[in-house]
């Protein structure tokens, strides 16, 4: 293949060379075909493999060169494959966040059909039993994510004076180097970004974010213990600097066996985010049945109030109606009786009017 193209260029200057009169007429050819090297005693043409779908052509006339661009349209059956590559793309991604939805413990849910229950205590009961099982199987998850740590001499922290620790804080508020801890904790990738530090700096701030109030102390301890480096301050809740130590020297694998990847600090981070949040609904569950306890030592059992506040509503209901029927009664009576002192007054009348 470099022959031919050593070949095709030596025509070229040769052709060049040549008069302006008996210049032939040269183009370069990129189109969308399988390469081609061809060479004409008049043209000269050469084809490469298809990159895009436009020609760009280089044309010699009158000694002058010049490049002409040809766009050309997409064939139909090559904007098909364009589409169905798209739509398969789509589907490979929507499968693949399913996937990962079903893998997510905050899904990971006790199977069970829905019950009724006859008052709010079972009510209570059923929900932390629920809560305890799940919580007993996000433990379970957790121990495929501890990593024993490597037992061996471990070196002795220097010592540093007091002008050093000096001088390395004032030096460190100068730089602006750090290496991040979010949500996965301490893992490979973290100590790995402290040593490619310390390459070229003597001291390294870690950021912790998000950080509990006291759990800056474990992550100093533990960044200590996987790097080699020594903590020489911390910086309000969330900020370590670390010193590298005077005789450092970076290690050939920078991150250390005994820690995560960073795939699986994420999922671990999951399963520990999915556990504070179960024990912290028992405990307000738990809470919440103690004071339902409190309430019905007060005010009795709610249950037996809503049967006794029936019977008393379905007896003032029963009063009502019999009163209603009594009143009914008095009415139609003394209808009665009016009807009664009328006839006497009739009859009264007529015997008067047959005297007279």
């Amino acid at each position: 293949m470099a022959n031919r193209f050593i070949y095709t260029f030596r025509c070229l200057s040769f052709l060049l060379h040549r008069p302006p009169s008996s210049l032939p007429r040269v183009v370069l050819q990129h189109s969308p075909v399988t390469p081609f090297y061809s060479v004409y005693p008049r043209k000269i043409s050469l084809g490469f493999s298809p990159m895009s779908y436009s020609s760009v052509n280089v044309v010699l006339t009158e000694g002058t060169p010049k490049f002409v661009v040809q766009e050309a349209e997409i064939p139909k059956k090559e904007k098909w494959r364009t589409k169905k590559r798209l739509k398969m793309q789509r589907m490979r991604e929507k499968r693949k966040r399913k996937l990962a939805s079903k893998t997510d413990p905050r899904r990971l849910t006790i199977k069970g059909k829905k019950q009724r229950f006859p008052n709010a205590e079972a009510r209570i009961r059923y929900k932390i039993e629920k809560a305890k099982l799940k919580e007993a199987m996000l433990i379970e998850k957790l121990k495929k994510y501890d990593v024993p740590k490597l037992e061996g001499p471990t070196a002795e922290p220097e010592k540093l004076t007091g002008e050093e620790c000096f001088y390395l804080k004032k030096m460190a508020q100068k730089q602006s180097n750090y290496v991040q801890v979010g949500r996965r904790g301490v893992f490979g990738g973290v100590i790995l970004n402290m040593h490619l530090h310390w390459k070229k700096h003597e001291t390294c701030k870690v950021i912790c974010k998000p950080c509990k109030p006291g759990q800056i102390l474990s992550y100093a301890e533990e960044i200590a213990r996987l790097s080699g480096g020594i903590a020489i301050q911390i910086i309000g809740n969330d900020t370590i600097v670390f010193y590298r130590g005077k005789n450092y020297c970076q290690p050939e694998v920078m991150s250390p066996i005994d820690t995560l990847s960073k795939k699986k600090a994420l999922e671990k981070s999951k399963y520990e985010q999915s556990l504070e949040s179960v024990r912290r609904f028992i405990a307000i569950s738990e809470k919440e049945l103690e004071l339902y306890y409190r309430h019905v030592a007060l005010y009795g059992n709610p249950s037996c109030r809503d049967s006794i506040s029936r019977y008393v509503l379905q007896n003032n209901c029963n009063g009502r109606e019999s009163l209603q029927c009594s009143n009914a009664r008095t009415v139609k009576s003394m209808g009665d009786i009016r009807c009664g002192h009328s006839d006497r007054e009739t009859d009264a009348e007529v015997e008067d009017s047959l005297v007279l």
